[in-house]
């Protein structure tokens, strides 16, 4: 069976979200590999899964945090989506970069039948671009859209200096699936 799931970023208006459809049988791990590759994202910092309460992710090593002795966070590789969503209409979480926390609200739009001849997973529409990396997460995100719109205030040159060329408008859904093709 085909998930097709909208991605959508909280916390940020106009949105920013993809609409992207994946085999049920991916692990929670795939899932993440395929949202850096369609939100824009360089899987440079940790992540998690949340649904029904339950944590997923990654297994943190030995020399981590003590108090994660008590985390029950599950591992991602070990668990397939559809053991985690069973049905349409589902809502889960997934945060990026627990320093900027960028969370993102998936929503399974509708469980369908994969078509004969097409390739998954894809990425279907989506619109605008995804913040840069480190940007300081939504509000970072903001201050960066007002030194777009003020690029000549004294105080928009540096941020702009480290964004480098950023168009929030631009979304290219061609891109996205051609470096999906790749990842598989």
């Amino acid at each position: 069976m085909i998930y097709q799931i909208k991605v959508k970023l909280r916390d940020i208006r106009p949105p920013i979200w993809r609409r992207i459809q994946v085999h049920d049988n991916i692990t929670l791990h795939k899932l993440h590999e395929i949202l850096q590759v369609v939100m824009g994202w360089e899987n440079y910092h940790l992540h998690e899964f949340e649904s029904d309460g339950q944590r997923y992710g990654l297994p943190q090593d030995k020399f981590s945090d003590p108090l994660d002795f008590y985390d029950k966070t599950i591992n991602e590789r070990k668990v397939k989506l559809s053991e985690v969503i069973h049905a349409e209409k589902v809502k889960f979480l997934y945060t990026y970069d627990f320093g900027d926390n960028w969370e993102h609200e998936l929503l399974v739009e509708k469980i369908i039948e994969a078509e004969k001849g097409k390739r998954y997973p894809i990425c279907v529409t989506g619109k605008r671009a995804c913040p840069p990396e480190d940007c300081g997460g939504p509000w970072g995100y903001y201050d960066l859209l007002e030194a777009l719109e003020h690029p000549d205030d004294p105080e928009s040159r540096e941020l702009l200096e480290w964004a480098g060329e950023f168009d929030p408008e631009e979304f290219d859904l061609d891109e996205i699936n051609s470096c999906l093709k790749k990842k598989k």
